[in-house]
């Protein structure tokens, strides 16, 4: 487990900017700020910095990245400017890329290197290892654009003034890069579902279950709907660390030493952090912010605070919304979140034999999927849509301690699954009478490709998507705080008319995933808030 960052018996009260929250976006907005020369402090509620970027030791000896995992999507320029390496940051490589479990013991393979996956793909179509060069070059030049929209403060529209279009001069060169012929293209792409993106480029059903699986990680829809996937799909392509559809490697330590390393360039820069030390209330006078008071009483000034809790949290919570615009009020409760994952850890006394691979801890060290097939996906989401459990789960699963040993006592492993689709809201029962038959759906179903799995577990967890929520703050037990979808994205992300990470009182600003670019471990929306603090 992560270190304590708290800052004992802090006697100063005043500050030029608070941070409510000490998750990942918080935590870049803070090193920005100090390292800007202001007086900052951050807030946390839990013991341990991080929010849902945090390493927990459920189990003795047994450590585990509790819900994001792999190493993350962090922009480099933000390693780069917070110089993190400096504060412990390693990320640890991996390959293949993904690994996805066939029926019959069959696996397809996915590759850093094309020429390699290309091999793969011949074994199961001719058409698709030709297609699949021209498909990983065309898609990064697409979502070359896609980059450049993350990185851009949007424009408040409908207010769009002239001078806001001076905002999308980024996207010139990546798309002279493109060719201007194609952006017809790129306009048709976005409001498509994956399926038939991918479905233009191949014939074979486990070549597209493999990389389709890539769209549905921060959405609620099945990949066979248009509104989200093929948006989603691009998002996460322009936010990998390799070039290609998904990010790759490790955080050594878990994803709780990617927050630790932000809190420890925040810190030696000047800023402070309690944890233990959640916030009641934001305080505001005359239409501008004065300071919090804290559960326990205590009060801090500031005239700027920067939330990196989520919308509902800030607005129906911490500001009492009589004193808010009505449709301000109404456009925060109608935010859509639609949680549909669960996260299941399991502590193991030996790797477990997967049919077809065996015990090739190399091949096993990325992400291993079972999503087979588009319509296998597609069946596991349509049950989320009726307030079902899904009985035939997608589940992206991580065997950390192939890549980094220290996780688990010698000789023996963690694994975790990202379970969906398991949706918050549920039709019949409640998640804690489901508790038990999710887990062992789970098992039984790691157990149809690993047939020894059972024998292998010493200790296993499930966090449920109502724990996402209790546990995490994470509203409906959605991850990203807020569907990732077209009409929650770019300038309609978290509302209209606040995305530019201000909110509806002077002083006060936003951070969390519910802010532009969304969800992922990328600290985007962190740089982006604090930049427009500066700015102001």
């Amino acid at each position: 487990m992560e270190k304590s960052t708290s800052v004992q018996n802090n006697r100063e009260k005043t500050f030029d900017v608070i941070v409510v929250g000490g998750g990942h976006n918080g935590l870049v907005a803070a090193g920005y700020l100090a390292k800007a020369g202001r007086k900052v402090l951050v807030l946390e509620k839990r013991q341990v910095v991080g929010g849902a970027a945090v390493t927990e030791e459920f189990f003795p000896g047994f450590k585990f990245s509790s819900l994001a995992d792999g190493s993350g999507s962090l922009s480099p320029e933000i390693v780069s400017d917070l110089k993190l390496t400096e504060h412990g940051l390693q990320i640890l490589p991996a390959d293949p890329l993904i690994v996805s479990l066939l029926d019959d013991g069959k696996n397809l393979t996915l590759w850093h290197d094309t020429d390699r996956t290309v091999q793969e793909i011949a074994e199961f179509s001719a058409a698709d290892a030709e297609s699949y060069p021209r498909f990983i070059e065309r898609m990064e030049k697409i979502s070359r654009i896609v980059a450049e929209m993350n990185h851009l403060v949007p424009p408040d529209v409908p207010d769009l003034g002239f001078f806001d279009l001076t905002n999308f001069k980024g996207f010139i060169n990546p798309v002279r890069g493109l060719g201007w012929r194609h952006i017809a293209q790129v306009v048709r792409l976005l409001p498509m579902s994956v399926a038939d993106v991918l479905n233009e480029w191949f014939e074979s059903e486990y070549v597209i279950g493999a990389i389709a699986s890539s769209a549905i990680l921060n959405t609620s829809f099945g990949p066979q709907e248009i509104n989200s996937t093929a948006y989603a799909f691009l998002r996460n392509w322009s936010l990998s660390n390799n070039g290609l559809f998904r990010s790759s490697g490790q955080v050594k330590g878990g994803m709780g030493a990617l927050t630790q390393a932000l809190a420890d360039a925040a810190q030696s820069m000047g800023a402070s952090i309690l944890t233990d030390s959640g916030v009641a209330k934001i305080g505001f006078q005359d239409g501008r912010v004065t300071g919090v008071t804290l559960v326990n009483g205590d009060r801090y000034s500031a005239k700027t605070i920067i939330s990196a809790a989520d919308m509902r949290t800030t607005f129906l919570k911490l500001i009492d919304p009589y004193y808010l615009d009505a449709k301000f009020i109404e456009r925060v409760r109608n935010i859509k979140y639609r949680g549909t994952m669960a996260r299941m850890h399991f502590a193991l006394d030996g790797l477990p034999t997967f049919s077809g691979i065996g015990g090739d801890s190399q091949r096993l060290s990325g992400h291993v999927q079972i999503a087979p097939t588009i319509e296998y996906l597609q069946k596991a989401s349509d049950a989320a849509k009726y307030g079902n459990h899904s009985t035939q789960p997608y589940l992206d699963i991580q065997i950390p301690t192939l890549t980094d040993s220290s996780l688990a006592p010698a000789g023996r492993h963690i694994l975790s699954a990202t379970v969906k689709y398991m949706p918050y809201t549920l039709r019949d029962g409640n998640w804690e009478e489901l508790r038990e038959t999710t887990g062992g759906l789970v098992v039984d179903t790691l157990s149809a490709y690993a047939p020894d799995f059972n024998e292998c577990i010493l200790h296993e967890k499930l966090i449920t998507p109502l724990e996402l929520e209790q546990n995490y703050t994470l509203p409906e037990g959605c991850p990203v705080h807020g569907d990732m979808a077209l009409d929650q994205f770019m300038w309609m992300r978290p509302i209209p008319g606040y995305a530019q990470y201000r909110g509806p009182i002077d002083g006060l600003y936003m951070c969390s995933a519910a802010t532009h670019p969304g969800g992922g471990v990328t600290g985007i929306n962190g740089k982006n808030a604090a930049q427009q603090v500066l700015s102001d």
